[in-house]
């Protein structure tokens, strides 16, 4: 299962442009790297995020010292890992009086954030602010990012493919692009790039059902030509013509406006045509899957609903209705769905 991540600059501002970009798309690799989480996609934008992230369990048994290390290696300097090192050694040495427990002492000084959805977002969100804050002509203080991150848990398949989906399409509704493939700030666009941990992190998002490793060479053999039927399903192609007075086939998305006459013509929308509109129930749904996965994590946590409520899954209104009967959502949304 997934998260679906979203947050946004504080006031809406439009501040990342490109270096911006490429500065958080690295802190989140390295991120990855030290807490052992997978980003199973992303789309990156002027003033906010969206991003897929798996949480594994930490091993049974803990992490090695020497993974440990190398962990550390992605976020600190060489003398910090020099030192964790020493550290470890003198706890495991034969004047250790206990050496499990003082060498376990080391390790939970670093692994506490290490497969923890919070302490991802945490240490991402801490160290890109840092380097905004610092780098700026007028050098600022203070937090850049609005409120809290959002969260909603999401099960492979059908939920993990939608939602990923709807993220990649993002630029496309916003309009700076007509083909999802030209946004190099998304894990599609990245993924056609050649970028090896977007395919493989997409790898998961789609193969994640059957237990799947994060492996890029599925990319291109069997995972994206399936990805992007799910991508292009709702977008059409329309002629339009050019200052030079030649017709041009463009691909269109979208607006929403359009999905309302459409649906209004036809009565629905397809499953494609819904991921080219806003859905709340991805950001604000708390949880989405299939009608038993969403039941069962009510079944778990009954204590954070009200006594009256007897079921979790909520069928999905609105725009959202295509997926209805085949994603569920935790939370039955009320308005701007």
């Amino acid at each position: 299962m997934f998260y679906n991540c979203t947050s946004r600059v504080v006031d809406r501002r439009r501040v990342l442009g490109k270096v911006e970009k490429m500065k958080f798309l690295e802190l989140m690799r390295m991120t990855e790297q030290f807490t052992g989480c997978v980003v199973g996609s992303f789309s990156l934008m002027t003033n906010h995020f969206h991003m897929m992230l798996e949480v594994p369990r930490m091993p049974e048994g803990g992490i090695s010292d020497a993974e440990l290390l190398k962990r550390l290696g992605v976020l600190y300097p060489q003398m910090v890992v020099d030192g964790v090192a020493r550290e470890l050694e003198e706890a495991r040495g034969p004047e250790s009086v206990d050496p499990q427990r003082s060498a376990a002492a080391v390790h939970e000084r670093f692994t506490y954030r290490m497969h923890n959805l919070g302490e991802f977002m945490k240490c991402l969100l801490q160290r890109f602010t840092q380097w905004f804050n610092r780098t700026r002509k007028r050098p600022r203080t203070g937090t850049l990012w609005g409120r809290r991150f959002h969260s909603t848990l999401v099960e492979d398949g059908t939920g993990s493919k939608a939602v990923a989906a709807y993220g990649d399409l993002n630029p496309v509704r916003a309009a700076i692009v007509k083909e999802p493939a030209d946004y190099p700030w998304s894990s599609y666009g990245a993924a056609m790039n050649g970028d090896k941990e977007a395919q493989a992190g997409l790898v998961r998002v789609m193969r994640g059902k059957e237990a799947a490793a994060a492996d890029p060479d599925l990319w291109g053999k069997e995972v994206a030509a399936e990805y992007r039927r799910i991508l292009m399903e709702g977008v059409v192609e329309v002629f339009v013509d050019t200052p030079s007075g030649e017709r041009k086939r463009v691909r269109k998305g979208m607006t929403k406006e359009e999905a309302e006459r459409e649906k209004k013509k036809s009565g629905t929308l397809s499953l494609g045509r819904m991921l080219l509109c806003r859905v709340r129930y991805f950001m604000d749904g708390l949880v989405i899957g299939c009608r038993e996965f969403v039941d069962e994590a009510h079944a778990n946590k009954p204590e954070c609903f009200g006594a009256k409520r007897k079921t979790g899954a909520r069928m999905l209104r609105g725009v959202a209705a295509p997926a209805a009967g085949v994603i569920w959502s935790m939370r039955d949304l009320k308005k701007g769905i």
